[in-house]
C-alpha cells in the first residue's frame, strides 16, 4: 500500500503572498508622494497670493517711504536786518517838502528782516493810536488769568471821555463786558471804553511800567482819552513793535492772539495806511480794505487823530504770504490836510516797494 505526501506549494501560501502585498503598498506610496508633490507645486502661486503669501509679497514689493510733514511758515521775528535804503530816502524826501511837519515812519517785514525808517524813535502825540498797546496789555492780563473776557466794567464819572464813541452817552453805573469795551476801543475808537481799560489794568502809572517792560520806551499815558493836547505819546517804532509782539508769538497765547487780530480787524477808519497802500498800487476807493483784497493784501490797523497829530499803525499781510508791520506819525498845524496826505504818500511808497504795480515787474530787492 502506498502513501501520498501533501504538496506544500499548493496547500500553504508560503512567503510569496506577503511579498507581493509589500511591493504593492510601496508602489502606491511612491505614487501618492509624486501626486502630492506635483499638486503642491501647482498650488504654490495661488497660496503665495493668498493670506499665506502676504509676508513674502510685502517683502518683495517696495513700500512708500514716509515723508516728514512740512514745518509750515515761520511766525517771523522783530529783527531788522537789511534796510530798504531807497524807501527810507523816499520817506525823508517826502517829509522834507513840509518843513513845519514832524514826521516819523517805520516798516519791518517780519519774515526776512527788510526794514525802512524815518526818525522811528521820535516820541510824538499818540492820539488814539495808543489804543493798540493798551489792547495788547489787556489781552496779556486775560492770558495770565488776571481778568475775564466777559468781566463787567462799570462806567464812572472819572472815565467818561468825550469825542469818539458812544459809551459816554450811557448813564454812570452802566456795566460793559471787557470784550465789548476792548472791541469798541478799536472799532469806533471809543474813548470811554479806552479809559475803562486803563483803569481796569491798574491805571496810568502801572500801565506805563508795563509798556516799558514790553520795550515800548516812547509809549506813555499821561491823561485820560481823548487827550486833545497830545500829552500821551508813542513812536512809529513802538506802534509797529506792539503789533509785532503779538504776530510773532513773542507775547500772547494763540487764543489771545486770535482775539487781538479779531478786534483789530473791526477798525472802521481805513483812510490812512490802507488807502495809502491802495494808492501805491494805482487804485482809489471809498472802501480801501475791500479793494486791497483784490491785490491779495489785508491790513489790520488802528489810527489816531486829534487834529494836531495823526497816526496809523498796522499789520500788513502781503500777497506772497509774508507779513509786515508799519506805522506812521505826523504832527503839524490843526487839521492840516498835508499831515494825512503825507502818511498816505509814505504808505504808497511801501506798496510800490514791497508789492509793485499790478501786472508789472516784481518789486526790486532791497538796496
Amino acid at each position: 500500500m502506498s502513501s501520498s505526501r501533501p504538496n506544500r506549494s499548493s496547500s500553504s501560501p508560503g512567503w510569496g503572498a506577503p511579498l507581493r502585498l509589500v511591493l504593492r503598498l510601496a508602489v502606491m506610496g511612491i505614487g501618492l508622494g509624486v501626486i502630492a508633490g506635483t499638486s503642491l507645486k501647482l498650488l504654490a502661486p495661488q497660496l503665495a497670493a493668498g493670506t499665506g503669501g502676504k509676508a513674502a509679497s510685502s517683502a518683495a514689493s517696495p513700500q512708500p517711504t514716509t515723508q516728514p510733514l512740512p514745518q509750515g511758515m515761520a511766525l517771523g521775528r522783530f529783527e531788522p536786518k537789511r534796510e530798504l535804503t531807497a524807501l527810507s530816502k523816499q520817506w525823508a524826501q517826502l517829509a522834507a517838502r513840509h518843513k513845519d511837519l514832524q514826521a516819523s515812519g517805520y516798516l519791518l517785514v517780519l519774515d526776512d528782516g527788510r526794514y525802512a525808517q524815518l526818525q522811528p524813535d521820535k516820541a510824538l502825540p499818540a492820539a488814539s493810536s495808543i489804543k493798540t498797546p493798551i489792547l495788547l496789555a489787556g489781552l496779556e492780563d486775560l492770558d495770565a488769568g488776571k481778568l475775564r473776557w466777559n468781566e463787567p466794567l462799570t462806567l464812572s464819572k472819572e472815565v467818561v471821555g468825550g469825542g469818539a464813541g458812544w459809551m459816554a452817552s450811557k448813564p454812570v453805573g452802566t456795566r460793559f463786558p471787557f470784550w465789548e469795551a476792548a472791541t469798541e476801543m478799536i472799532r469806533v475808537s471809543d474813548n470811554s471804553a479806552t479809559n475803562l481799560l486803563i483803569k481796569r489794568l491798574g491805571g496810568k502809572t502801572a500801565l506805563n511800567a508795563r509798556f516799558q517792560a514790553m520795550g515800548l520806551t516812547a509809549t506813555v499815558v499821561n491823561n485820560w482819552l481823548p487827550d486833545l493836547d497830545g500829552t500821551n505819546t508813542t513812536s512809529s517804532l513802538d506802534l509797529a513793535r506792539s503789533i509785532a509782539l503779538v504776530d510773532t508769538g513773542e507775547m500772547l497765547s494763540p487764543r489771545a492772539r486770535d482775539l487781538f487780530r479779531g478786534v483789530m480787524g473791526t477798525s472802521r477808519t481805513n483812510t490812512l495806511l490802507p488807502l495809502g497802500l491802495l494808492m501805491g498800487l494805482g487804485g482809489d476807493s471809498a472802501d480801501p480794505d475791500s479793494a486791497l483784497l483784490a491785490h491779495g493784501v489785508t491790513v489790520l490797523n488802528k489810527t489816531g487823530d486829534i487834529g494836531i497829530a495823526y497816526a496809523d499803525g498796522g499789520l500788513i499781510e502781503l500777497p506772497d504770504g509774508k507779513r509786515a508791520v508799519a506805522a506812521f506819525m505826523v504832527k503839524g498845524p490843526f487839521n492840516d490836510p498835508r499831515s494825512t496826505n503825507l502818511i498816505r504818500a509814505m504808505a504808497a511808497a511801501v506798496a510800490r516797494s514791497l508789492i509793485g504795480k499790478p501786472g508789472g515787474a516784481s518789486p526790486a530787492a532791497s538796496r
